[in-house]
């Protein structure tokens, strides 16, 4: 795995040096075909770099925060635009860093497959490379196609190299974008291993092939098609894929140092938490002022909205008023009563509960879907963060009454929100303590992060079953990952948990998904392909039901404009409608 890893360093510079930055800018100095793509070496280094391009944070490497435009997490950065509506342009800087980046993993896609063909080297070795590029180029054009709809597009017989002064294709139709991902996805199938030596572990498989074809299925409606994608891999039909459950849903967002899930279909791999090493920034997002004792932090925080989604520990909906008669109606001077405590001026000691009774509070959280307390820290639960040497020190949550005492103050005994919002905060992704020596970055989250995994995948065989009309095979599904988190399982005989047919299983599955895809960065697209961003569109409140600030929705967010710079670049481009 380390070796791996190593390929990511070295050769994502390496691979700079002959490919673009984006469509429209002139490339720097090229690799001379006389001293690279000559040798077995060459070409697995050219496809290893293309993971380099795929992992940067404007392509897929800040997948998880694209969970702040849905309705399970708000935010502050890096979709602000997006999320919320009322400043979303054609000039928005997410759209056009999102555009250009997928579009320089579609440009070194092309390099990699137009060269590879032509080397004079052993034939299994150029076709699973090539098959890597044609998985990653399909990868990027589902995103473009999820985004704005037909795009431009470009194959290996575009050199980039040549012709960056000249590439002004007008756009492609959204079904012959997506043909062209499928018959990529469909070679790759082909082409590509069912496993890698354990070195080599993190590249691109056959099970992956298969897993985004059934997503792009899925997406567009053609369930036969993504049942038979889904059950290759789930059911093992041609090939033993060896993928399972990770039995430890908590576990499975810790992995780090080698440690490796058969969960993980296709994955981001990380070294260390180390400026020597390489990991995806989670923690500046995600994080808190007490993780290793950031300066800013929590720019996205868990919704109110998804924490009141997750079901009770007996799988009743959850309801506030079963707790506090009137807390639904109750404006946030009665839910501040009823929540808040008193902490001293120096933020190190509880002063006084006030009228909070805090172990019920706590309970409200605990004795719900254990999945609820593994993603999230709750009110009056500990967090092992770091004091100011970035040595492990243990944290409160709790929601302090600043009139009746001090406010927390993240260098001592509590967490406080960067942001000044009373929000929940992520647990998700975020490193306990420093890891026993081998977390000391907070840029560099150590833990592999998946963009397509096994639980996610079964919820999709899962959905694709229930709109084709097998819904008892759908409730199969949907129990595989209720089970791994020991919660009641749909048809198991308590009137609550027996599902009344085809729409009752469809918004099950809705709500599993956001229990257990939370901080993956899944919703987005997901609402938006259920036909569910307006309804889902809400201002972001508080715990106390306070705002924290305004969304707005326009039926033209369901597609994003094409960024008006390449537009004035590729005068052949046309807007998408309303923009």
């Amino acid at each position: 795995m380390k070796s791996k890893n190593i390929l990511f360093i070295i050769f994502s510079s390496m691979l700079a040096l002959f490919s673009c930055e984006s469509l429209d800018y002139a490339p720097g100095d090229q690799m001379s075909s006389s001293t690279f793509w000559q040798t077995e070496t060459h070409a697995k280094q050219a496809a290893v770099g293309l993971y380099a391009a795929m992992k940067q944070p404007w392509c897929f490497g800040m997948e998880f925060t694209f969970d702040m435009c849905s309705d399970i997490a708000d935010g502050t950065s890096p979709w602000s635009d997006v999320s919320r509506g009322n400043t979303f342009t054609s000039n928005s800087g997410g759209v056009q860093n999102h555009w250009q980046y997928l579009y320089e993993l579609v440009h070194r896609s092309n390099t990699v497959i137009r060269n590879v063909k032509q080397m004079n080297i052993d034939e299994d070795v150029k076709t699973k490379v090539i098959g890597e590029a044609k998985f990653l180029r399909a990868m990027a054009y589902f995103r473009m196609l999820n985004c704005w709809g037909g795009v431009p597009y470009y194959d290996e017989t575009c050199d980039i190299n040549k012709e960056f002064a000249t590439v002004t294709a007008p756009r492609k139709t959204a079904e012959e974008i997506r043909q062209y991902v499928l018959n990529d996805l469909t070679d790759a199938i082909e082409a590509l291993p069912v496993a890698w030596a354990t070195a080599d572990y993190g590249r691109a498989t056959k099970g992956a092939a298969y897993a985004l074809r059934g997503k792009v299925y899925l997406f567009n409606k053609e369930w036969t098609k993504a049942i038979s994608d889904f059950e290759e891999v789930v059911y093992n039909k041609s090939n033993n894929y060896g993928y399972e459950l990770h039995p430890d849903y908590d576990e499975l967002f810790r992995l780090y140092n080698g440690k490796q899930s058969k969960e993980m279909i296709f994955s981001i791999q990380s070294i260390d938490g180390n400026v020597a090493g390489y990991a995806l920034d989670i923690v500046s997002y995600f994080g808190n002022k007490s993780t290793m004792r950031l300066i800013a932090s929590n720019l996205i925080v868990p919704s109110t909205k998804l924490i009141d989604m997750y079901e009770n520990l007996d799988g009743t909906k959850f309801n506030w008023n079963d707790i506090y008669p009137g807390y639904n109606e109750g404006d946030s001077k009665f839910r501040r009563n009823i929540l808040c405590v008193a902490i001293d001026q120096g933020s190190t000691i509880v002063t006084d509960v006030l009228n909070c009774d805090t172990t019920k509070v706590m309970d409200i959280y605990r004795k719900r879907d254990p999945r609820l307390c593994l993603n999230i820290i709750t009110p009056y639960s500990h967090y092992l963060g770091t004091d100011a040497g970035s040595k492990p020190m243990e944290k409160q949550f709790v929601l302090a009454d600043p009139t009746k005492g001090g406010s927390p103050m993240e260098a001592l005994a509590f967490i406080r929100n960067s942001e000044g919002w009373n929000s929940y905060l992520w647990r998700k992704w975020i490193p306990t303590g420093n890891l026993e020596g081998y977390w000391g970055e907070y840029s560099r989250t150590p833990y592999e992060f998946p963009l397509i995994r096994l639980g996610d995948v079964i919820l999709m065989l899962a959905e694709a079953y229930n709109e084709n009309g097998s819904v008892d095979k759908a409730v199969v599904e949907v129990n595989k990952i209720r089970r791994r988190v020991s919660m009641p399982e749909l048809n198991s005989g308590k009137p609550w948990m027996a599902v009344s047919g085809k729409n009752d299983m469809a918004q099950r599955i809705r709500d599993e998904r956001a229990f257990e895809l939370a901080g993956e960065g899944q919703r987005y697209w997901d609402i938006r392909r259920w036909g569910m961003l307006k309804s889902s569109v809400e201002n972001a409140y508080d715990i106390y039901g306070e705002l924290m600030y305004e969304r707005a929705y326009q039926t033209r967010h369901e597609n994003w404009p094409i960024p008006l710079v390449e537009m004035e670049r590729n005068t052949n481009l046309t807007q998408n409608s309303d923009w």
